[in-house]
């Protein structure tokens, strides 16, 4: 049904860990040669480990998207290692929480740094390789938390999730000329090990939220991520893919019940 992404060259931010590591390994078992980054060394080793042996290649390097000079250097390193950049996924994120009354100004532009600045830094740093492509393809994590729902303590994180799709929207009219397209994927509840930490009961709690009754895989994120990258879906673009198991459709928990 889809053209094979076999031999293209991809960088996913914050791919040693959680979504960002489903996602390289979707895109890597689909062909596609692959960069990863993480602010932890150990990390990405470890993460290369874990996800060699697939048909296409993984590699990391150490860096942090809230710096362009790193963001600049995760491209060149994908050049360098590939022959060229097809794909980037602007995956990177942090998620801590913080009551209104107690975000600091650090707090708000730690976040805003890494899930807002950080997408866009690497937009920035990839444009000339993604031109250069003649199928440049774009792809956000961004989240249902902040463009569809709210939570306590997530006012922040909520903010640079919904800012990352008003930046998609301007940006795809930009890029357009380029044969670029810029989407974004938003999750629900997958499991990660940053929801295990949250703890059984916030998990349950979310699992009995979802029409589908499960919480999210990786996996269901990578795919949805991999056919945005396809040349099938070049003529998609600043849009936005909500992959959530229903989560945001039931008016009460009432409707659940009924089902």
């Amino acid at each position: 049904m889809f053209n094979s992404l076999q031999g293209r060259s991809a960088v996913v931010t914050g791919g040693s860990k959680g979504i960002g590591k489903g996602i390289a390994a979707t895109f890597a078992a689909a062909g596609v040669d692959v960069v990863i980054t993480g602010r932890n060394q150990a990390d990405v080793d470890a993460a290369v480990a874990e996800l060699s042996g697939k048909s296409g290649t993984v590699t990391g390097v150490a860096a942090d998207v809230t710096s362009p000079e790193d963001c600049r250097r995760v491209v060149a390193t994908a050049v360098e290692r590939h022959g060229a950049l097809d794909i980037v996924c602007a995956n990177a994120g942090i998620f801590p929480s913080g009551r209104i009354e107690d975000l600091t100004p650090e707090d708000i532009e730690e976040v805003i740094g890494v899930n807002f600045k950080g997408t866009v830094y690497i937009v920035q740093a990839a444009l000339s390789a993604l031109t250069d492509s003649g199928h440049g393809r774009i792809v956000v994590t961004s989240s249902i938390t902040g463009p569809f729902t709210g939570y306590p303590g997530w006012s922040h994180y909520g903010a640079s999730k919904a800012a990352q799709l008003g930046f998609i929207r301007t940006a795809a009219m930009e890029l357009a000329p380029k044969n670029i397209t810029i989407n974004a994927v938003l999750p629900g509840n997958i499991i990660t090990e940053g929801l295990v930490d949250m703890g059984q009961e916030y998990m349950d709690q979310m699992t009995a939220a979802v029409p589908a009754g499960r919480l999210g895989t990786v996996a269901d994120i990578g795919n949805a991520a991999l056919f945005f990258a396809t040349d099938e879906a070049g003529y998609i673009t600043g849009q936005s893919l909500v992959v959530d198991g229903g989560q945001i459709l039931p008016e009460s928990q009432a409707a659940i019940a009924e089902q």
